[in-house]
C-alpha cells in the first residue's frame, strides 16, 4: 500500500484550487459566446424589471439601481381601469384562438401527410402559398366582409373565427411531423378496424404531440402578442381590447411614468415568459423534428 507523504498532500492541496480555477476558465472560454449572447438579450429585461419598481422621480433619472423597492406600482397598474379587461380579451384570444388552430389544423395535416388523393400535391402548394401571403394584403377585403356583412366589428371575433378553419403555417408544420411517423403504425391500425378519425385520435395524436406542442406555443404567442388585428377590429371599443393594444394606450397615458409603464410592460410579458419557461422541451423537441421530411 502506497503511502502518501505530508509534503504530498500539501502538493496536492495547493494544486486543487489552481486545477479547479483552470477548469473554470476554460469553461468561460468554450461557452463565452453564449454567455454574452445571454447577457444581451437578458440585460433589457433586468432593465425593465429595476425601472419598474423605482419611484416616479427616480425612473426620469439616469440611476439604475432603486433607492427604494416600490412593489406597489405592480398594484397600482392592476388597479388600472380597463386592465383586468384587457388581460380577460387577451386570455379568450390567445386561448381559444390556440384552441380551434390545433383542432382545425391537425386533421388537415394528417391528411396531407398520410392520404393518397388526387390533387393532394396543389393543396399543398396552396397552403404555402397561403403563408406566403402577408396578412395586410386582404385586410380591406376581409374587413369589409365582417364590417358590411356580418357586423362583428369591435369586438374580437373577426380575429378568432377565421382560426376555426385551419392556420396555412400550423397545417405545414404538423404535416411535415407527421411525415416522419412510420406508415405501418397506420396500416396496423387500420388492419385492427380502426377508422380514420379513431386512428388519428389514438394512434397518430399521442406520437404527435411534440408537433402539437409547438404549434400550439407558437399559435399563443402569436395571439397574445397581436397588435394589428386588434388594432383594425376592435380599436373603436375599449371593451375589446387586448392587453397590446391597451398597453400603448397605457404607455400615451403614463408617458411621463416610466416605472409603471415598465411594471405594466413586465406584466404583459410575464405569462408568455413562463410558459416558455415550462415548455420549452416539448417546444424545441417539436421545432427539432419537424421539416426533416419532405
Amino acid at each position: 500500500m502506497t503511502t502518501i507523504t505530508a509534503p504530498a498532500r500539501a502538493a496536492r492541496a495547493t494544486a486543487a484550487p489552481a486545477i479547479r480555477r483552470r477548469a473554470l476558465l476554460n469553461w468561460v472560454a468554450v461557452h463565452s459566446l453564449a454567455v454574452a449572447a445571454a447577457l444581451f438579450f437578458l440585460l433589457p429585461f433586468v432593465f425593465v424589471f429595476l425601472t419598474s419598481v423605482m419611484s416616479d422621480q427616480q425612473a426620469l433619472t439616469s440611476e439604475l439601481w432603486p433607492h427604494a423597492w416600490h412593489w406597489g406600482n405592480y398594484a397600482e397598474v392592476w388597479r388600472t381601469p380597463g386592465f383586468l379587461t384587457w388581460w380577460r380579451n387577451t386570455l379568450l384570444y390567445a386561448g381559444l384562438g390556440t384552441l380551434l388552430v390545433v383542432v382545425s389544423s391537425v386533421p388537415v395535416a394528417y391528411a396531407l401527410a398520410k392520404f393518397r388523393f388526387r390533387g393532394r400535391n396543389l393543396a399543398l402548394m396552396a397552403v404555402i402559398s397561403m403563408m406566403m401571403l402577408p396578412p395586410q394584403v386582404t385586410v380591406i377585403p376581409m374587413y369589409l366582409f365582417w364590417a358590411k356583412q356580418l357586423h362583428l366589428t369591435g369586438s374580437l371575433w373577426p380575429l378568432i373565427i377565421p382560426m376555426a378553419f385551419g392556420d396555412a403555417f400550423s397545417i405545414f408544420l404538423l404535416r411535415q411531423f407527421l411525415l416522419t411517423i412510420p406508415k405501418e403504425y397506420v396500416e396496423a391500425a387500420r388492419i385492427d378496424g380502426c377508422g380514420e378519425l379513431r386512428t388519428l385520435l389514438r394512434v397518430v395524436l399521442p406520437m404527435a404531440k411534440p408537433a402539437i406542442a409547438a404549434v400550439a406555443l407558437f399559435q399563443f404567442f402569436c395571439c397574445w402578442n397581436d397588435y394589428f388585428g386588434p388594432q383594425i377590429y376592435s380599436s373603436e371599443n375599449e371593451g375589446a381590447w387586448t392587453l397590446s393594444y391597451g398597453l400603448e394606450s397605457f404607455k400615451g397615458a403614463h408617458h411621463t411614468n416610466w416605472n409603471l409603464t415598465m411594471a405594466a410592460t413586465l406584466l404583459v410579458m410575464a405569462p408568455v415568459i413562463v410558459l416558455f419557461f415550462f415548455a420549452q422541451k416539448a417546444f424545441i423537441e417539436g421545432v427539432t423534428l419537424t421539416g426533416v421530411k419532405g
